[in-house]
């Protein structure tokens, strides 16, 4: 087995992993935001219509439906915009660069769920499971 054999093997699988493992941490923030797990002192005022109170629920929805993989495209191409929005809403403002706004996180998971957008869950998701019964 030659190389290309094999990452031709494993990038599907590599992909899934990725989305699974990203819609987990993702989903974190919303848990944290809606049903206080893991508990954050700075959230337990959140108010629901709040621009963080609304991020929340496309974190904790939008999470769940990424680590299942199902319409993973559309979702994380809504979640890619989502955090376009965080970093130059939250981050941006306080400065140039992400390391110093602290906006790194924003901008990985913009351009992680960009990604997804455009590569789809990969054969470990909902979408790969109902796409192949039809």
């Amino acid at each position: 087995m030659n190389l290309d054999s094999i990452r031709t093997a494993f990038t599907p699988h590599a992909l899934s992993a990725l989305r699974i493992m990203t819609g987990l941490l993702f989903l974190q923030h919303g848990t944290a935001k809606y049903l206080k797990f893991p508990r954050i002192a700075a959230m337990d005022n959140l108010q629901m219509f709040s621009p963080s109170g609304i991020a929340g629920i496309f974190e904790l929805v939008g999470g769940a439906l990424i680590v299942i993989g199902l319409f993973t495209r559309p979702v994380a191409f809504v979640l890619s915009g989502l955090m376009a929005v965080a970093y130059f809403m939250a981050h941006a403002p306080r400065g140039f660069f992400p390391i110093l706004n602290q906006g790194e996180l924003a901008i990985l998971y913009c351009f992680v769920f960009l990604y997804l957008a455009c590569a789809g869950g990969g054969p470990w998701s909902a979408d790969y499971i109902v796409r192949k019964k039809s």
